[in-house]
């Protein structure tokens, strides 16, 4: 199920462009998308069958496609400023009974401190995806990135 998305028309692409960042796990799928929220369709179906060869229950893969998709909307958005020359990398393993999902963009690192969901009782639009993100995941932060890579964010589901 490894796939890889070509940069220049966001096609699937095979397995030559597959990196090992070496993340901790059994590997499951990577993929390689451009910045564009119309190569997002990809990671969401990458995603999706990817909680279904692991088990995982409908309420569970929905919930993982939620948090993957908006944190590369946020990826698109805010690292990449909407730049879709920008490329994001979603590597997904198996860790025993969950799934982890790393995100790597290729951005100027952020300031991790300046990350956190806006106060729910703020009523206003946007701003709730970092909520969402934290609600849906069991685990979520930053890592250091791998040598060439500006960000990586670290998702985890517990299989249910």
């Amino acid at each position: 199920m490894s796939e890889n998305a070509d940069k220049t028309d966001g096609n699937a692409a095979s397995e030559p462009h597959r990196h090992d960042y070496g993340f901790p796990g059994e590997s499951i799928s990577q993929m390689r998308i451009a910045s564009r929220p119309d190569c997002l369709r990809l990671v969401r179906t990458m995603v999706n069958e990817a909680g279904e060869a692991n088990g995982c229950s409908d309420d569970c893969i929905s919930q993982m496609v939620m948090a993957v998709d908006e944190a590369c909307q946020n990826i698109i958005r805010h690292a990449y400023s909407g730049d879709p020359g920008g490329e994001i990398v979603v590597d997904i393993r198996r860790l025993g009974e969950s799934i982890a999902i790393h995100l790597l963009d290729f951005a100027a690192p952020v300031d991790v401190s300046t990350i956190k969901p806006r106060p729910l009782d703020q009523v206003k639009p946007g701003g709730l995806g970092t909520h969402f993100i934290q609600e849906c995941m069991d685990e979520c932060g930053f890592l250091t990135p791998p040598d060439g890579a500006g960000n990586c964010l670290r998702l985890v589901k517990k299989i249910t």
